[in-house]
């Protein structure tokens, strides 16, 4: 079944257009990151006439200013901020990019489809480390910072998915991710949880990752590959299986694909180690233990 083609009305269809391209090449030019994400942000949220007092040295109350100071993106934090061991060049853009890309899904005009498409495709081009065209980012769509996640051609993205890339996250061409999927590359360590694993994690061309499914870091879904429901994938899935459950083991291969694809009762490889990213932190990091446990077992 194919999808049925939708148009916007001429007049909306130009406005569209205009927009994007003028935030597009305002991105692609020397101009401050922050001081576009800012406008764009004020005028989406129809806030300009306060914003404009307010920078005029108008009154305004407490939680107006906190309001309008947030359209600043570097008024802001982030979780990944805390990240001791992110690449703080990348991440000084990235982060701008990513306050516009979570604002704009919190506002109304978020749900216009058309349009919502089109201007995530554009700041995902910006954005991550690679974008393919013709992509559909759809609505919730998180990420750790994006500059580590490379996208392929014709992707398709649905609704509340996760996309981990404190390690390094590679998607091909044509992938389709359902509604609430969530693609991990780190990992912590099972005693010491303050200890960070990073990995890259692939998801090959053709892969179709079913709603809620996990795919752990480190883990490869092998091309034209099917992870059921709810699936949790926790070792690689050879290419053209189907993997169903807690863990996700491979139980079929797609009809057709028998003499080329790995035997079922050869799958569930953990090949994690293998695409383990190493990295160094400063001597004179000052680091906090948001846990503060004993972690020496019983005598």
């Amino acid at each position: 079944m194919t999808k049925r083609h939708v148009s916007l009305p001429d007049e909306a269809e130009a406005g569209m257009r205009e927009f994007i391209e003028t935030v597009d090449e305002r991105l692609s030019s020397d101009e401050d990151t922050c001081s576009i994400v800012e406008d764009v942000l004020v005028d989406l949220s129809g806030d300009r006439d306060a914003y404009d007092r307010w920078q005029a040295g108008a009154d305004v109350s407490p939680a107006e200013r906190i309001r309008l100071q947030s359209y600043d993106p570097c008024n802001t934090t982030l979780e990944s901020e805390y990240y001791a061991e992110k690449d703080e060049a990348k991440f000084r853009r990235s982060k701008h990019l990513q306050w516009l890309w979570r604002q704009f899904d919190s506002l109304p005009i978020a749900d216009n489809v058309e349009f919502a498409l089109r201007f995530r495709q554009m700041l995902a081009n910006h954005l991550f480390e690679e974008c393919g065209e013709k992509c559909r980012f759809f609505k919730g769509i998180t990420f750790t910072y994006g500059h580590n996640i490379s996208v392929g051609d014709n992707v398709v993205i649905h609704d509340d998915v996760h996309l981990d890339d404190r390690g390094e996250l590679s998607i091909g061409d044509r992938v389709s991710i359902s509604d609430g999927v969530h693609v991990y590359s780190h990992d912590h360590d099972v005693v010491d949880q303050t200890e960070v694993r990073n990995y890259h994690t692939i998801i090959e061309d053709d892969v179709r990752l079913t709603y809620d499914a996990v795919v752990r870091s480190g883990c490869r879904v092998g091309e034209n590959a099917i992870v059921g429901a709810r699936g949790v994938v926790q070792n690689d899935v050879p290419a053209h299986h189907i993997a169903v459950g807690m863990p996700a083991k491979s139980v079929k291969i797609k009809p057709g694909w028998e003499s080329t694809a790995t035997p079922v009762d050869e799958a569930g490889v953990n090949r994690q180690e293998q695409r383990r990213i190493e990295y160094d932190l400063p001597d004179d990091l000052k680091q906090f233990d948001e846990f503060g446990r004993d972690l020496e077992p019983p005598r």
